[in-house]
């Protein structure tokens, strides 16, 4: 990175190629400070503002040089004078170090504060720690299980799908929202190959439900799952649902297993006694069962009498209503030996 030290370049023309700062590791020149506080003064006489000029100054440069820099700007009739010495921030838009220069450069420090550390406190360096591996990925089968869980957290539709390795595992989510914008659909989606990344990399699934339980957004309310009935965000109830699925665990349930167990036998009960009462109290009392449901038999038609034919009549006649209602039920056959008579 420094054309010093080039073949067929003599030592009177390297002027024209110097530079603000040093150029590379085995660079040595540079623009002196002065040679900028001249152009700047040869420059000022005709500019009635300050010049936007900076004094590049190299990193070993002491405060008492940066000082008579600036009275000799100062003698010079320089409205403004701006100083930068290399190095003198964390990050800067020139550099001329490379990255491997500057990882040396940061080693090298570091030894040599370790040494001076363990000189002043008569202790040995401590012994290098090993670097960390790398975890590796664990695959889930290309067909796997799991459960699809539906609810409502505060009136918002939620699906939850989980996948699973061979041994039961949890390897992967997948969260829905049907009502909400594209923007928080989309986060949901890279939360949830977030944490499936990490599940599938070796991170507990009990970490995750410790951090990311009784995390507070919106929507947040009241969840229609039979052992989670509130939670303080979707996230919430996700890790919620998770940690006593896939853990066991009850702590954060409202509602617990053992409580629901007793209420569905004791209303399986109830149910059972309800059928059978419901069943003996259809029998009519003094009549055999075999005979519940039969049709009564048709009443038989009256025969034809005609002899007595007229004075039935006449008696049809002055029974009054409740007679004439019941020719009308029984109506008598017509006979023709009545009508030759």
């Amino acid at each position: 990175m420094t054309i010093e030290g080039a073949p067929h370049l003599k030592d009177e023309h390297l002027a024209v190629f110097d530079c603000a700062n040093k150029c590379g590791r085995h660079g040595r020149r540079f623009i002196a400070p002065m040679a900028h506080l001249g152009m700047m003064s040869a420059a000022q006489k005709f500019i009635c503002g300050a010049i936007s000029k900076t004094v590049n100054v190299p990193g070993e440069t002491t405060t008492g040089e940066i000082e008579d820099l600036y009275v000799k700007g100062w003698n010079l009739d320089l409205k403004a004078v701006a100083i930068y010495r290399d190095g003198s921030k964390l990050s800067q838009p020139l550099s001329t170090a490379t990255t491997s220069d500057a990882k040396e450069e940061a080693a090298e420090a570091e030894a040599s504060r370790d040494e001076s550390l363990a000189g002043a406190s008569g202790k040995s360096k401590p012994a290098p720690v090993p670097p960390a591996t790398r975890p590796t990925r664990r695959r889930l089968p290309k067909k796997r299980s799991g459960f699809t869980q539906e609810a409502r957290v505060a009136n918002q539709k939620v699906f939850l799908r989980t996948g699973e390795y061979e041994d039961g595992t949890l390897g992967e989510i997948f969260i829905d929202m049907s009502k909400e914008g594209a923007p928080f659909r989309a986060m949901l989606d890279c939360f949830a190959i977030a944490i499936s990344k990490g599940l599938q990399h070796g991170v507990p699934l009990e970490e995750f439900v410790d951090r990311l339980t009784f995390t507070r957004f919106e929507p947040w309310g009241s969840v229609d799952h039979p052992n989670i009935k509130f939670a303080t965000s979707v996230i919430d109830y996700i890790f919620r649902v998770l940690g006593y699925e896939y853990l066991g665990r009850t702590d954060f349930l409202q509602v617990k297993p053992e409580d629901i167990a007793p209420d569905i036998n004791d209303h399986q009960d109830l149910e059972t006694e309800m059928i059978s009462l419901s069943s003996q109290s259809s029998v009519s009392p003094g009549v055999p069962a075999d005979t519940q449901g039969a049709s009564p038999p048709a009443d038989p038609a009256p025969k034809a009498n005609p002899a007595a034919n007229g004075a039935g009549s006449q008696q049809t006649a002055s029974n009054g209503s409740s007679s004439h209602t019941e020719a009308h039920a029984h109506p008598q056959p017509l006979v023709l030996d009545d009508l030759r008579a």
